[in-house]
C-alpha cells in the first residue's frame, strides 16, 4: 500500500498501514508488549540511535500504534502522524514541542471548554500566552498578530455552536506571520475535512470521538510533515511519554474502517433533525452548518462536503434560569439519548454544554462563547430519526 495517492478514501480507510508479521494475520495484530529485543548489543545500539525507524520501546514506537499513524496519515493527506493517549494530549505535545516561554499564541476563542482551561491557565504558566479571537473575522486574526506569535490554533466548525472559519483564509494570515497553523478537525474528521489541503500544517484530533466512532477508547493524533511530526513533535512524544496504548490503536484502527459510512448517515440524520428543531415553537435557534439559516453556511458546503453530525440547539425563556430549567427538562425527558459528555458516537448523545464541557470556565468566557443556559449539544448517532425526533419532543412539549 505504498501507492496512497492513487487509491479512494474508503479504500485508504480500510486498507492504508497495515503491516502484517511473519503470521500473515489478515486483521491487524495487536502487539501488547512493552519492548522489542534485538539479536545483539550491536542492533540495539543502532535502533536506539535511529528510534523513528525501527521498534525499540512502546512509549514512543509500537507496530499496532504504527499502523494507525500510517492510515490516520493517508487519510488526512499528510506525510507522518504521531498518536497520544488522547485529544488534550494531542494539544499540549504539539504546543509543548514547538513553543516556548516568551511566545505568544493567536487562538478562536470558540473551543472546546479544556482546551480554552489549557490555553489560558496551564500554558501561560509557562511564559506561552494566548490572544482570542473572534474565529469568522479575519481582520481579529491579522490584529492579534506580534512579533512573537509562533502558532494559530483553529477549531472548526467550533464546539458546541459549530461556528465554521475559513481555514484557507486564516492560513495565509499564518504564514505570513510565520506562525504554525494548528486545525482541531475533531467535529468533521477526515472523512468530511481536509484542512491540511488547505493550507493547515498541522491537524489535530481527538480519536476518541468520530475516528473511533463507538465510544470504546481514548486517543489523540496529529497528522502534519514529516518535518514538523518527525523532527518536533515525536521527541516530545518520546520522552514526556502521552502514549497511545496498543490495544486503544487496534481499536481505532477498527473505528477507521466504517468512517465516511457512519459520518454520512449521521450527518443526514443530523441535517433532518436540525431542520425539525428550526421549525419548533420550543427552539429560539438552531446552530447546524447544514441549514442555510446558519452563517457560515456557503463556507461550510465549500470546504466539508456536508453539515456534519453534531448541532447545537437554544431554548427559549425569559430568564437564563428559566433557560436551564428548559433544557435540563428536554435532556431529562430522553430515553433514547445518552447523556454523556462524548461526541462522534453511534448512539446519538445529548448535553448542557454551560454546566458540563464548558462548565469550569468562567461565566464571561462562556458568554463570550456564546454558551448560554438554554445551549443544548446534540450529536447525531445512527437510530432512527424518527426516534430521536420523538425522543426530543417529549421534553419540548413540556
Amino acid at each position: 500500500m505504498d501507492d496512497f495517492p492513487n487509491f479512494d478514501f474508503d479504500t485508504l480507510a480500510v486498507r492504508a498501514g497495515t503491516a502484517r508479521s511473519d503470521f500473515n494475520e489478515h486483521s491487524e495484530a495487536i502487539f501488547l508488549t512493552s519492548s522489542f529485543v534485538f539479536a545483539s548489543a550491536a542492533e540495539a545500539a543502532e535502533r536506539f540511535k535511529n528510534s523513528e525507524d525501527y521498534f525499540t520501546y512502546s512509549r514512543f514506537s509500537n507496530p499496532t500504534v504504527a499502523m494507525f499513524q500510517d492510515r490516520l496519515a493517508a487519510l488526512e493527506g499528510g506525510e507522518a502522524c504521531i498518536a497520544t493517549a488522547s485529544g488534550m494530549a494531542a494539544i499540549m505535545s504539539v504546543v509543548m514541542s514547538t513553543l516556548q516561554a516568551g511566545d505568544h499564541l493567536v487562538s478562536s476563542r470558540a473551543l472546546f471548554g479544556s482546551t480554552l482551561g489549557m490555553f489560558s491557565q496551564i500554558f501561560s504558566r509557562f511564559g506561552i500566552t494566548t490572544t482570542f479571537v473572534d474565529p469568522s473575522d479575519l481582520d481579529a486574526w491579522q490584529r492579534a498578530v506580534r512579533p512573537e506569535t509562533k502558532m494559530f490554533f483553529l477549531e472548526t466548525p467550533s464546539n458546541p455552536l459549530t461556528e465554521v472559519s475559513d481555514i484557507e483564509a486564516i492560513s495565509r494570515i499564518a504564514r505570513a506571520a510565520n506562525a504554525l497553523f494548528v486545525v482541531d478537525n475533531c467535529f468533521c474528521s477526515p472523512a468530511l475535512q481536509q484542512p491540511l489541503k488547505l493550507g493547515a500544517d498541522i491537524v489535530m484530533h481527538s480519536a476518541t470521538k468520530f475516528l473511533d466512532g463507538q465510544g470504546r477508547v481514548l486517543g489523540g493524533a496529529l497528522v502534519g510533515s514529516k518535518k514538523i511530526i518527525m523532527e518536533q513533535v515525536f521527541p516530545f512524544v518520546r520522552s514526556a511519554g502521552p502514549t497511545l496504548s496498543a490495544f486503544n490503536a487496534w481499536v481505532l484502527l477498527k473505528g477507521l474502517e466504517t468512517l465516511s459510512l457512519r459520518v454520512e448517515k449521521q450527518s443526514a440524520n443530523a441535517l433532518e433533525i436540525a431542520r425539525w428543531l428550526e421549525a419548533h415553537p420550543a427552539v429560539g435557534r438552531v446552530f447546524y452548518p447544514g441549514l442555510e439559516s446558519h452563517p457560515q453556511h456557503a463556507l461550510a458546503m465549500r470546504q466539508q462536503k456536508s453539515g456534519g453530525a453534531i448541532l447545537s440547539f437554544e431554548l427559549k425563556g425569559d430568564t437564563p434560569e428559566q433557560m436551564r430549567a428548559n433544557a435540563w427538562r428536554v435532556i431529562d425527558g430522553t430515553r433514547v439519548c445518552s447523556i454523556t459528555g462524548n461526541l462522534g458516537d453511534t448512539r446519538t448523545t445529548i448535553t448542557h454544554p454551560a454546566t458540563t464541557t464548558h462548565g469550569r470556565i468562567t461565566p464571561e468566557a462562556r458568554a463570550a462563547a456564546g454558551i448560554t443556559e438554554g445551549l443544548i449539544r446534540l450529536a447525531v448517532g445512527l437510530e432512527n430519526v424518527g426516534d430521536i425526533r420523538a425522543d426530543l419532543q417529549r421534553g419540548l412539549q413540556g
